[in-house]
């Protein structure tokens, strides 16, 4: 299991033991059973019958805390979003250019989509349902203008060209999801390594926005 997926599952097994203590632990059990579903065969498979086996619990136990399948899987979204955001911050704190907190953003979210791909697939490409898509473009958003900050912020600090910083964060953010795509890919075979496809998009990327060859 990958580092991203230990993380995500270790946050929602301790919060479904602590939660148990108090008596409560239904709803985080369901979060937890969820996340390890999809884990193992993704979206499709990480059915009702499937997350309360996971869970221990009754089939109708998750409708009493979620209205639906898809409202369990937009809360559980949410929370692997906030994990990514809190793991590109951390590692953007760690530099000191613009340039190089960009670098450090593109770079771990790369990183960890790769080293999770059967779960971030299921979370950010495979169809589902209209609740858990609005989610998805809620998180993309927050991410453009994120990256739009730090594009501003090189710009003012002369370290790439004048350019409409929204504009250029979309492009960014548009072409790593899509170089992503074949990869994460459930049927991809892969013939190039992960560390050659994060440098190669963290590359793309650089240019994109006319930073100086590294």
């Amino acid at each position: 299991m990958s580092v991203a997926a230990t993380e995500l599952l270790g946050t929602l097994a301790a919060e479904a033991a602590a939660a148990q203590g108090r008596g409560v632990g239904t709803r985080a059990q369901l979060l937890h059973a969820a996340a390890e579903a999809i884990e193992e065969g993704g979206y499709v498979a990480a059915s009702v019958a499937a997350i309360s086996e996971h869970a221990g619990v009754a089939t109708g136990a998750l409708y009493r805390h979620f209205p639906s399948k898809s409202e369990l899987f937009v809360e559980l979204f949410r929370r692997a979003a906030e994990q990514e955001l809190e793991a590109m911050h951390a590692a953007a704190a760690r530099h000191g250019t613009n340039l190089e907190k960009l670098d450090a953003v593109l770079r771990t979210y790369a990183t960890r989509a790769l080293a999770t791909r059967r779960l971030t697939w299921a979370l950010v490409y495979e169809p589902v349902d209209p609740l858990v898509d609005v989610e998805r473009l809620t998180y993309r958003r927050r991410y453009r203008e994120e990256m739009a900050g730090l594009i501003g912020e090189a710009v003012a600090a002369g370290e790439i060209p004048a350019q409409d910083a929204d504009l250029s964060a979309a492009a960014v953010v548009g072409a790593m999801a899509e170089a992503l795509v074949g990869p994460l890919s459930p049927a991809a075979s892969q013939h190039v390594s992960e560390a050659e496809i994060v440098t190669a998009i963290v590359e793309l990327c650089r240019r994109a926005i006319g930073a100086p060859a590294r």
